[in-house]
């Protein structure tokens, strides 16, 4: 049977990214194995998404990984979040603008992705959230280029190395807030369209499968390390997060959980002054737990505060009638994050482990 090169070389990297789901400390059970799965198909959508339809700089298109069509978590995604993208290049100007709305955090950053790689998305530019200029109108209008733009305003840097836009808007609550709307266009000469290049289109293939490996294979190592201390929420040190792609003004703690099930998981915290918090339950893939349909994280607006001002999360198959459950989705493990952004100090939680 006559058979297609490209599709079948495609076919038979992609069988490589399965190895994750085989990792000596993945678990083998079969709703974390099909969460594996899952979680590969995921990366997949968004890696064909982003290194075919939407991977040439001279026409970039604003996505969003967590939209009901895409699903895409990836590394501890925030459920908070609607987490934009576009490619980016320095051969060009680019202006992104829209309207501002009333999510209480708004970033914008440009970035080196090697996930393909070696698993770093390095920053070559930031603007945080009051660095966005905002007129009477709720407008904005940021300029994107490798030079500053002559006449002054909102500028986000380019480099040699910046492929792609990142940008989070964060939300306390959704049902009450409105979204900013985000925009992108080419400032330079729109090229005339062109014909599928073959020779480009197998690098892009080659680069979408090696999205899924090296992703994948990225955050496995997360979830090894993190598993050396199971039940904690320590500082690792915020360079290896910020590495890959994390926001400068998140201070993050990464944790593993695993607990029997008459136990919990109860975390104790001071609040310290931030623009916002979140604590997020994952699945070992770093993938948030179902927070459509289950109350799997808990956020600085939903927290029920203790009586001296500091917070208890307690992570149960039930709930134990003390602090703010949040329940394990059917888990015996996982990885965890509380963000703090934009805090003023960055405390470290108290965990322990109770019969319930």
């Amino acid at each position: 049977m006559a058979t297609n090169r490209m599709w079948d070389e495609f076919c038979d990297q992609l069988k490589e990214a399965g190895q994750a789901l085989l990792d000596d400390q993945a678990p083998q059970d079969p709703l974390n194995q099909a969460e594996g799965v899952r979680y590969l198909l995921r990366l997949l959508r968004y890696a064909t998404l982003n290194n075919i339809e939407n991977a040439d700089p001279r026409f970039p298109t604003i996505t969003n990984a967590l939209d009901p069509n895409l699903r895409c978590k990836i590394g501890a995604d925030n459920p908070d979040n609607i987490y934009l993208r576009a490619p980016l290049s320095a051969e060009y100007r680019y202006r992104i603008h829209g309207t501002r709305g009333t999510a209480p955090l708004l970033t914008l950053g440009s970035k080196a992705n090697r996930y393909h790689i070696d698993g770093t998305m390095a920053s070559t530019g930031e603007l945080a959230n009051d660095e966005i200029t905002v007129d009477d109108e709720g407008r904005f209008s940021v300029i994107a280029s490798a030079e500053p733009p002559p006449d002054g305003g909102d500028w986000l840097p380019l480099t040699e190395a910046t492929t792609n836009l990142t940008g989070r808007q964060s939300f306390q609550d959704r049902s009450a807030e409105i979204p900013a709307r985000v925009e992108i266009e080419l400032l330079d000469d729109v090229p005339a369209p062109e014909p599928l290049d073959p020779g480009t289109f197998a690098r892009q293939l080659a680069q979408a499968v090696q999205f899924v490996k090296g992703t994948s294979a990225t955050f496995t190592r997360w979830t090894r390390m993190f598993s050396e201390r199971p039940n904690e929420l320590p500082d690792w040190g915020q360079d290896l997060f910020q590495g890959a792609g994390g926001d400068p003004a998140i201070f993050y703690l990464h944790g593993y959980w695993r607990i029997a099930a008459d136990e919990a998981w109860v975390i104790r915290t001071r609040v310290p002054e931030c623009e916002y918090w979140n604590f997020v339950l994952q699945n070992w893939w770093m993938e948030s737990l179902d927070h459509d349909r289950m109350n799997t994280y808990v956020n600085n607006r939903s927290a029920r505060l203790d009586e001296d001002g500091t917070v208890t999360i307690v992570v149960a198959d039930r709930d134990p009638g003390f602090g703010n459950w949040l329940t394990t989705g059917g888990h015996r493990e996982g990885t965890a994050l509380l963000r703090w952004v934009g805090a003023t100090d960055h405390p470290l939680p108290t965990c322990t482990v109770v019969k319930v």
